[in-house]
């Protein structure tokens, strides 16, 4: 069933892990996004090398932070690297309904099952069962369609969920993140590819 409208502009891009952190950084000092995009494009902050480049970072990378709270914000500040993109995954999957339904339909699923690749078919077998219920998926031009499954597994790999030989990898969530996602929203742990067990245990 259609449960509105799938945000499909993310047809750019990446997981935007160094320029997030250091938006983040910022943000954390002058507490206003706002004013975190116009010092960042004033100073090039992201060091692109054009200024639309760096307004379309900009924007998208502030779209998903938002998604976070202060405390997911300061956490992805002190986090490790990995801890860090496994959080910016999380913002993607708030920002983007679509990636969060491929995470669980299709990723976790798969894992689940013991079927450790993950291939440009398995995109499009999801993409045209959820074009049945969605238009704006169905309206796409091909190339934008193209556009969407390049950029997908290119955030998964630079989450750490995906291989370059496209095998989904396991996580390995710390204690600390383990614990900002139970107290979140615990149905957010969906998003990764792990069992239960291995979920409870990475609280220990």
């Amino acid at each position: 069933m259609n449960k509105g409208r799938y945000r499909i502009s993310f047809t750019a891009g990446s997981l935007y892990h160094l320029e997030s952190v250091k938006l983040v950084e910022l943000y954390l000092s002058v507490k206003d996004w706002e004013k975190v995009r116009d010092q960042a494009l004033s100073s090039n902050l992201l060091q692109s090398r054009t200024e639309s480049t760096a307004k379309r970072t900009c924007r998208e990378a502030i779209a998903r932070l938002k998604t976070l709270s202060g405390e997911e914000l300061i956490f992805l500040s002190e986090a490790n690297h990995q801890d860090q993109a496994y959080l910016l995954w999380i913002a993607v999957c708030r920002l983007y309904r679509f990636i969060a339904d491929f995470a669980v339909e299709v990723i976790r699923e798969r894992f689940l099952s013991m079927k450790l690749d993950l291939t440009f078919e398995d995109f499009d077998a999801f993409y045209n069962r959820k074009s049945e219920w969605h238009d704006e998926l169905d309206d796409a031009s091909a190339s934008t369609r193209a556009k969407l499954r390049q950029v997908l597994f290119r955030i998964l790999r630079e989450a750490g969920l995906l291989g370059k030989d496209k095998a989904i990898h396991a996580v390995l969530l710390s204690p600390g993140l383990v614990e900002l996602i139970r107290q979140n929203n615990p149905d957010e742990f969906m998003y990764f590819p792990a069992f239960e067990a291995d979920i409870r245990g990475m609280s220990d």
